[in-house]
């Protein structure tokens, strides 16, 4: 079982196969001739322990200790031994402890909007990737919102509550109920409501609201806050 897509940003052909034993994902790219090869320029958003190691130029044992510490925050396999370590985590550990992030690699923070106002949602896009670099990709509606979810897989979801077209709440359930979604953060842009309704809102999925939608300093402060990774 697969689906072919393109690659906006690599302009490459993609083929994503599901092995349903497993529940692995494999994600391929068009090669030379016609010919599908793993797509290495995915970014790894969870790691194993062997792969700290060599980030953090230690032995795999060291990392173990760490997490079994709680020092490095992670969870097992179910059914294993085997670690795993979210890459927002280690970005955390790393500045705690004054180790360079440069092995990390980390690439673009990707963001996903969601407004039903073009004009509105391209213009925030575009403030986003002029003032820190981000990967914006915009949709205008919820269904389109899920399909980007699933095929640009952001670290943010930033869905504007006062938009048509888009069921805020159903979007959020949607990424929350989604194994391979659950890591992403999602933003509501609220517009004026009060702290009850924003407590609420985060009572049913949100990882943070935000009020003052026209304050980008602030909304970018969000974003950096939810993910973790303060550029």
């Amino acid at each position: 079982m697969g689906r072919l897509d393109f690659c906006r940003r690599s302009g490459r052909r993609t083929w994503t196969v599901w092995t349903p034993k497993s529940r692995l994902r494999l994600i391929l790219c068009s090669g030379p001739s016609g010919t599908w090869v793993p797509d290495m320029h995915k970014r790894k958003d969870v790691l194993t322990t062997g792969q700290v190691a060599q980030i953090c130029n230690v032995a795999p044992r060291t990392v173990t200790k760490w997490f079994d510490s709680g020092q490095l925050k992670g969870y097992r396999i179910p059914g294993s031994r085997d670690r795993r370590i979210p890459t927002s985590e280690l970005v955390r550990f790393m500045k705690a402890h004054d180790m360079p992030i440069d092995a990390l690699n980390m690439g673009s923070l990707r963001v996903l909007i969601l407004d039903s106002d073009a004009s509105r949602a391209e213009g925030l896009a575009k403030a986003l990737r002029d003032k820190r670099d981000y990967e914006v990709i915009v949709a205008g509606n919820s269904f389109d919102g899920g399909l980007a979810a699933q095929r640009e897989q952001p670290h943010v979801i930033l869905i504007n509550l006062m938009a048509r077209d888009i069921d805020a709440g159903q979007i959020c359930s949607y990424v929350r109920s989604n194994e391979d979604l659950s890591a992403m953060r999602i933003v509501a842009l609220a517009g004026q409501i009060n702290e009850a309704e924003a407590r609420a809102l985060q009572h049913k999925g949100f990882d943070a609201v935000v009020t003052q939608t026209t304050d980008l300093a602030g909304l970018i402060r969000t974003i950096e806050q939810v993910t973790s990774i303060l550029y």
